[in-house]
């Protein structure tokens, strides 16, 4: 119990200087380049490993990896064959992340050929001729980091992200306060920053296992292993790729518009995943381990219940951090990045955008949970198909919304998708469970929307009064967000604890244990 402690307080403390280095190194990235043309390229050149990061490094890769690692450990009872199949793993990888790589030079290098490209592509194309060898330091550090922690090694693993944020905000302030240089030149220096970053985030880790006893070394041979490993890997994937590739897509797109559309989603995205990925996520991992046990006693009633149970934890969290991103958007876009080359006009063009990713908010996470419940069933081919048309839909509206909407358009058509992935998700679950009924959930919902409201009403009258206490500025702003936040929390919560609000304690210790046990790594 006290080891388990121990590593929670490890993984927490980790987690938490993480994201205050991310929160500043976004803040810093804004001050020096604002939405220029530099940031959203350096934005898009980035997007491109981040994307195999999250295909061939973090989740599904490793949640297969994990559970065939500790199966070795167990089955073998020797450190030996658990290294075994880490290198095995690692030399497969790193042919694939090679070919892609070198396919990746290749392609941007020939980019630079092409006449009659925009500026912009061209810029993009020298900036991913930097970072795409990131993409190999990156996935093999994932790989050794869950090693690490099959082996009870968790701090090393948590702080990974923070080598990253450390040299990307080391290398903006050498360029932009010690050197001096222009943004071209900054932003060719923080892109060096990230492959100097993912270096420490490779190197570290290994050096960590080398001390627990690995050796690495060259393993193509072939072992039942593998193809189990294959058999785990595929189907998270095949769902894993269609998120990413729709987030390249979107940004894609938002390049082809003008300059700063790249940049003003990427910030409105930022801010909007703060609840999706603290507190949703908070949800869904309490969750899932009891849908999927279940499931597996084929508990249908007992799995409706707690589905049912989950969808109110999470609009009782995202509706009213919808509302607030909607009516506190500016203050908190004034207070955290309005500095430098962030103007009062890249936060006018910014609100909108975080107005409508707010809308979107309780589709997303609704969504997220609706996927974990079909996984629960062990249906990895539904959720698929249902991203699948959700990405098509999303590229059908974005060029259809770009044009008169711009990054707005964007955003809403992201929204759309969303709403439309998270009906039909909801509705498969159903057809799997038919003691699942969304309408269960009308009679706390109006009870959070009663809840909500009051507290929109408040927030909303706090931006009205603030300015009439003679407060301006940055003043104004952290009056604003340091009381209207706590303010409207305590208001709505108090509310919900009147109405007295299925599931409210139970919502409060996922949030807590979600805090406590940290989250994901940043990336851009």
């Amino acid at each position: 119990m006290l080891k388990n402690l121990r590593h929670v307080t490890i993984v927490a403390t980790t987690t938490f200087g993480s994201r205050i280095l991310g929160l500043a190194r976004d803040v810093l990235l804004f001050f020096f380049l604002g939405t220029s043309i530099w940031n959203s390229a350096f934005i898009v050149a980035f997007t491109i490993p981040n994307l195999f990061r999250r295909l061939l490094g973090e989740g599904a890769l490793t949640s297969a990896v994990v559970p065939l690692l500790s199966e070795q450990l167990e089955q073998e009872h020797t450190a030996a064959a658990g290294y075994r199949f880490i290198n095995r793993v690692l030399t497969r990888l790193t042919l694939i992340l090679l070919a892609i790589t070198a396919t990746g030079v290749l392609l941007a290098w020939g980019v630079r050929y092409i006449r009659g490209l925009s500026a912009n592509w061209y810029l993009v194309a020298e900036l991913s001729l930097v970072m795409l060898p990131y993409m190999i330091f990156i996935c093999l550090s994932a790989i050794l980091g869950a090693s690490l922690n099959v082996l009870g090694r968790f701090g090393i693993p948590a702080l990974s992200p923070i080598w990253l944020n450390l040299c990307i905000i080391g290398s903006l302030l050498w360029g932009g306060v010690g050197l001096g240089v222009d943004p071209a030149q900054l932003t060719l220096l923080v892109s060096w920053g990230v492959l100097v970053g993912g270096f420490f985030q490779w190197v570290i880790p290994g050096i960590a296992l080398r001390r627990e006893g690995w050796k690495p070394h060259w393993d193509s041979s072939q072992d039942p292993s593998m193809h189990a490993l294959w058999k785990l890997l595929l189907p998270g994937l095949a769902g894993a790729a269609v998120l990413q590739v729709n987030i390249l897509i979107s940004r894609l797109i938002a390049y082809s518009i003008h300059e700063s559309a790249v940049s003003v989603l990427y910030l409105a995205g930022r801010l909007m995943e703060l609840p999706l990925g603290v507190f949703t996520i908070a949800v869904v991992t309490v969750l899932f381990p009891e849908l999927s046990r279940k499931a597996a006693a084929r508990d249908e009633q007992g799995m409706a219940q707690s589905f049912q149970s989950g969808n109110r934890q999470i609009l009782a969290i995202t509706i009213p951090a919808a509302i607030g991103l909607i009516i506190l958007g500016k203050p908190i876009l004034d207070l955290l990045f309005n500095y430098g080359a962030f103007s009062a006009r890249d936060v006018s063009a910014t609100l909108p955008v975080l107005a409508i990713y707010g809308v979107g908010l309780p589709f997303y996470s609704l969504a997220t949970i609706g996927v974990r419940g079909m996984h629960a069933f062990k249906d990895m081919v539904t959720p698929v198909r249902i991203a699948c048309l959700a990405l098509f839909t999303n590229v059908v509206f974005s060029l259809v919304l770009m044009f008169p909407f711009q990054e707005r358009g964007l955003a809403a058509a992201n929204v759309l998708s969303a709403m439309l992935q998270c009906f039909l998700i909801l509705r498969a679950f159903q057809r799997a469970n038919p003691h699942y009924a969304f309408r269960d959930s009308i009679n706390p919902l109006k009870k959070i929307g009663i809840a909500a409201t009051l507290m929109a009403a408040l927030c909303y009258g706090w931006i009205v009064v603030t300015p009439l206490m003679g407060l301006e500025g940055k003043w104004l702003s952290v009056v604003q967000v340091g009381l209207g936040v706590p303010g409207g929390v305590f208001v709505y919560f108090a509310i919900l604890q009147w109405f007295g609000l299925e599931d409210l304690d139970v919502l409060k210790a996922a949030v807590i244990r979600k805090l406590r046990g940290g989250g994901s790594s940043e990336a851009i």
